[in-house]
């Protein structure tokens, strides 16, 4: 949905309307609510997309990140959508506590495939710090994180320890808690036992994809 968000702020854009007149068309006070929907952070409902395409001269195919021949044939000679992939963003950090839609600290934006939206997932993007998980993870890089609260023995994922910021660590479970353990051998793996008031850890999603720019 997020591809969504950032089309109707382009094409805003390139109708020279101010975020206070597309307000306006589209039954909003005034441009702080505008300036909301194209951060991605008020979902819309398809009567509200009908009223934004309205405004900007457009279509809903179009809005949504449809290609322009919405429908394609496929191997059983039946007509499906053709759907291209929607942005999420990019965050510099996620501070515990706040939630994803009011971070702000946008630095960047990926696409991904639309079937990884299936089963209501939700993802973002997040930039990599530090060289705890090198080799495999590299400062700079960006990886793909599907936000959920638990993950598997053994996968890399983004948690938080101590309600801090997120951190990214592969995750051992045995039986005595929780191991964080750093790739790079020059850290230390910590351990926390499950049910630590004082050092406590939570899951914000586990990671799916790394993507690295050369």
């Amino acid at each position: 949905m997020l591809q969504l968000y950032a089309n109707i702020k382009e094409r805003r854009r390139e109708l020279g309307m101010s975020q206070d007149e597309l307000a306006s068309k589209t039954g909003y006070k005034d441009r702080s609510s505008i300036a909301k929907i194209e951060k991605g952070l008020v979902d819309l409902s398809r009567t509200k997309i009908d009223l934004f395409a309205a405004a900007l001269k457009t279509t809903q195919s179009e809005l949504m990140g449809w290609d322009d021949a919405p429908y394609k044939e496929n191997e059983d000679g039946n007509t499906e959508h053709k759907i291209k992939g929607v942005r999420i963003p990019v965050l510099g950090s996620v501070p515990a506590g706040i939630p994803i839609e009011a971070i702000e600290d946008i630095i960047d934006w990926e696409d991904i495939p639309m079937k990884w939206l299936a089963g209501d997932h939700r993802y973002i993007g997040l930039r990599v710090k530090g060289d705890s998980m090198y080799p495999k993870y590299i400062e700079g890089d960006t990886i793909i994180i599907r936000l959920q609260p638990d993950c598997e023995n053994g996968q890399d994922a983004v948690v938080y320890v101590n309600g801090y910021d997120a951190t990214l660590k592969k995750v051992l479970k045995n039986d005595d808690g929780i191991m964080l353990q750093p790739l790079n051998p020059e850290y230390v793996p910590r351990q926390y036992d499950y049910d630590d008031d004082r050092h406590p850890i939570s899951i914000l999603g586990v990671v799916v994809e790394i993507r690295r720019k050369v």
